[in-house]
């Protein structure tokens, strides 16, 4: 827990403060609290100056692609009997370089939801002070830190929300060769392989977790770097601490990197399909076809490895023309001592023989842990029926 005191806005003798809650509650946590009818964390206290403290609990709040997550933002104001006409919510999401992008806007009952958001955001109106928002089918591109603006005709106070995704990092180079990828065609190349550019904070976090690799790339912020899990003379020198190295910011248009991408959850799944005989490339994606699918893009094998536990012992062709194989649990013959997916590189297509790794999406919207779209009103009848929750959401208050 930690404090955070606002000045209160004054006009007459009005003042709000917004608050924003950002603690992240796990599917079981929530169902508790809700049983307990109350909310947790939160304490509006009044001191001897009339200041106002809030009391929040510090973190980010965390789903996966497919969910559902509600950006937790509340705000104070006296009298309470403020017309709540006049008070304007607007919601944006902050890029690293200080853009912004409108998400949500309301002005009392009025409501309009922007670009790809339409659809999928609501506000959560949980009773008056309520400026929270719920975005559901959250994507990858959702990931960032959103800005939460409570405004009262010239008064406004803002607060900040993180929204993370549960994904995994991966190294990405295409069939030219390393070092060909400038900012742009990196951040091309990665949602080509059904992925995002990776955050630093995403790819530090895949270091603690063990990812070494020794080749620059493009990260989302525009800057250049590579985890280091154990030193050596090819790699920055081997009396160098272990770490993320970072060349800086580098010119986007001119200088060329591989690339650090970033996936989630899939709503589909991939499997390793059995044939008789191995095949060459267009073979390969001729009978993922056949069988209903699509040849596997990198990132969803990176995703099944992570979120399935896919686990196969034998090479195949995926959509880029690379060769690879998931191990979760590794052994002898099966690409050395550590999990991961292992990448034997791009071999001809028309004369190197494989089998081949196939993608199939769900046709049922639920089953790979994509909620279907409900308004809020659907989900309050729910959640008054049932007291609970969907699985596949995760949820902050």
């Amino acid at each position: 827990m930690f404090l955070k005191q606002l000045r209160p806005l004054t006009f007459g003798k009005m003042f709000f403060v917004v608050f924003i809650l950002t603690s992240a509650l796990s599917v079981t946590s929530l169902l508790s609290d809700i049983e307990k009818g109350r909310r947790k964390v939160v304490h509006v206290l009044e001191d001897d100056t009339g200041a106002v403290i809030v009391q929040t609990a510090p973190g980010k709040v965390v789903t996966h692609r497919g969910g559902s997550i509600t950006l937790p933002c509340r705000f104070h104001h006296e009298p309470e009997n403020t017309d709540p006409a006049r008070i304007r919510i607007k919601w944006t999401k902050v890029t690293d370089a200080l853009q912004f992008e409108d998400v949500f806007v309301a002005l009392g009952r009025q409501q309009r939801v922007f670009g790809s958001y339409r659809g999928r955001v609501f506000l959560e109106q949980e009773g008056p002070g309520d400026a929270s928002v719920i975005i559901q089918n959250v994507t990858l591109d959702d990931y960032g830190r959103y800005e939460c603006e409570v405004t009262n005709d010239m008064e406004d106070d803002t607060g900040f929300v993180n929204l993370d995704l549960e994904g995994v990092v991966f190294p990405y180079y295409p069939r030219d060769g390393r070092y060909k990828l400038n900012y742009h065609q990196a951040e091309d190349a990665c949602k080509q392989q059904d992925a995002i550019l990776a955050s630093h904070s995403q790819l530090h976090k895949a270091w603690l977790e063990g990812l070494d690799w020794c080749n620059a790339g493009w990260l989302e912020d525009g800057s250049v770097q590579y985890p280091i899990s154990h030193p050596r003379d090819q790699c920055g020198r081997s009396d160098t601490p272990a770490g993320v190295r970072n060349y800086g910011y580098r010119h986007k248009e001119d200088e060329r990197y591989d690339a650090f991408c970033f996936t989630s959850k899939l709503n589909g799944k991939v499997y390793f399909l059995k044939r008789f005989k191995k095949v060459n490339y267009a073979e390969a994606t001729k009978a993922c076809i056949r069988d209903g699918s699509v040849a596997a893009k990198v990132g969803q094998v990176y995703a099944a490895w992570k979120f399935q536990l896919l686990d196969r012992c034998e090479a195949g062709w995926l959509e880029d023309g690379s060769i690879r194989y998931p191990i979760v649990n590794p052994r002898p013959r099966c690409g050395g001592s550590h999990p991961g997916v292992r990448h034997l590189g791009f071999p001809d297509k028309k004369f190197r023989l494989y089998g081949v790794y196939c993608f199939r999406k769900n046709t049922d919207e639920t089953a790979g842990g994509i909620e279907t779209t409900k308004s809020p009103k659907d989900i309050l009848t729910k959640r008054k029926s049932s007291n609970s929750i969907p699985m596949n959401a995760t949820r902050a208050i």
